[in-house]
């Protein structure tokens, strides 16, 4: 688990290069996903920018994402110790994330499944967005 003076430094040097997406890692440290809302056209994006890739539109708003997905697709790195799954999770909204599902077994997860939204802290970084089955 990282210390808050770690956490504040991480977040003041990661944001120096990318001040736009603070919102993003101010909110992930309080445990809410935030996504890009482009209100030119209207539509949600991932990941974190200012831009949209949809319309290249620069009128982007963070709005609170209800934390829900279904996995799009996984692998299960067997190899390593312990094993992990890297996965693709359609957010409820519409954008589609690459994302690890935890605290399961690496085994049970499924195409399909329904996941939630838990922040995992990483040594030395901010807590990430990852997916647990639902």
């Amino acid at each position: 688990m990282t210390t808050p003076s770690m956490s504040d430094e991480t977040l003041r040097s990661l944001t120096a290069a990318a001040p736009e997406i603070r919102p993003f890692w101010e909110a992930a440290r309080r445990g809410e996903l935030l996504l890009a809302h482009c209100t030119a056209c209207n539509r949600p994006h991932w990941f974190p920018r200012v831009v949209c890739p949809l319309c290249g539109s620069r009128d982007i708003e963070w709005r609170e994402a209800c934390g829900r997905g279904t996995v799009y697709s996984v692998s299960v790195a067997r190899r390593a110790t312990p094993p992990y799954a890297l996965a693709y999770v359609t957010l409820d909204e519409g954008p589609t994330m690459l994302t690890n599902i935890v605290d399961c077994d690496v085994d049970g997860i499924a195409i399909g499944q329904k996941v939630k939204v838990v922040f995992k802290d990483r040594p030395g970084a901010l807590p990430a967005p990852m997916f647990t089955p639902a």
